[in-house]
């Protein structure tokens, strides 16, 4: 293994230890088929053309079973295998392909994703049916409306279901046509059941997303790549966006997008931390709440 790796993979278990967790919890876990993944990191690889800068995968080399064993070795006791389709007709096979993998990896949360076509209400429910526990939606890749009346089944069976949705609604890194609060907003109106869980937590537009958990108790951000060194070069948290941290703390959730990510796994942890320091509300709760407490109980880990 590369020793920076190897010691930062040494650090993370040391983070959490001194808190006095059992382990991390992390909601934004991406595993795929061999070959949607390779189509995936095709696309970073041109990431200076999609977003104006270089993106080089920092777990790249690796394969499905070792990148599941540097999560074990950081400590992480719960994660899912999140899909997701840029088009019709790849839903169902992605939900067979992540629903497979959870059968044999204990530590991985079954998880399915969705598509606006005919008949994803019924692949849905038979994810659910199945044991997914959580749900993956990209607005901006898949260029869908979300409400569109295609969808209206999948969000239907999820508020039923208390099932999280995990949806890149976000404006970063790049808008999309259906990106942004006003559409997920218009969603929960319909559906004030749904246990959204925005990725990113919803950056650029942090400010306005954490007003969306304000109005709507279901919500949930997750820290994705939020406040680490990459990510303030191009999208920084605001001003003030702390202390609405301190107002939602025990609805912030740890995610990573491990492994698409151009740094460290320990990195989204140390951002974490910097929060916790800067500002007196929130501290160590905060830090074990968004860690391991808060999305362990959203995903009923026990």
């Amino acid at each position: 293994m590369n020793p920076d790796r190897a010691a930062a993979g040494e650090a993370v278990p040391e983070f959490w230890q001194r808190l006095g967790l059992p382990g991390l919890v992390d909601v934004h876990v991406h595993f795929l088929p061999p070959r949607v993944l390779a189509a995936v990191w095709a696309y970073f690889d041109r990431a200076e053309q999609h977003y104006g800068r270089a993106w080089p995968i920092r777990y790249r080399d690796t394969t499905d079973v070792e990148r599941v064993e540097l999560l074990r070795g950081f400590g992480v006791r719960a994660f899912p295998a999140l899909a997701y389709p840029h088009k019709a007709g790849m839903a169902s096979f992605l939900n067979d392909w992540t629903l497979d993998l959870a059968d044999r990896t204990p530590d991985c949360l079954p998880s399915a994703t969705f598509f606006p076509e005919p008949g994803a209400g019924r692949y849905v429910r038979a994810a659910l049916d199945r044991g997914a526990r959580i749900v993956k939606a990209h607005l901006q890749v898949g260029g869908y409306d979300p409400n569109d009346p295609l969808l209206d089944p999948v969000w239907g069976a999820l508020a039923e279901a208390g099932t999280p949705a995990v949806v890149h609604c976000g404006n970063g890194p790049r808008r999309g046509a259906h990106t942004g609060v006003e559409p997920m907003e218009a969603v929960l109106r319909r559906f004030p059941g749904l246990v959204l869980v925005v990725a990113h937590a919803g950056l650029p537009d942090y400010l306005e997303f954490a007003a969306l958990a304000d109005r709507w108790p279901l919500v949930r951000l997750d820290t994705t790549m939020v406040g680490t060194a990459f990510t303030e070069e191009t999208a920084p948290m605001p001003a003030g966006y702390r202390s609405r941290l301190a107002d939602l703390a025990d609805r912030v959730v740890l995610g990573t997008d491990f492994p698409n990510i151009p740094y460290g796994y320990h990195e989204q942890l140390a951002a974490v931390a910097g929060w916790a320091a800067a500002d007196d509300r929130l501290g160590v709760p905060f830090l074990r709440s968004v860690l391991h407490d808060a999305p362990a109980r959203l995903l009923g880990v026990g």
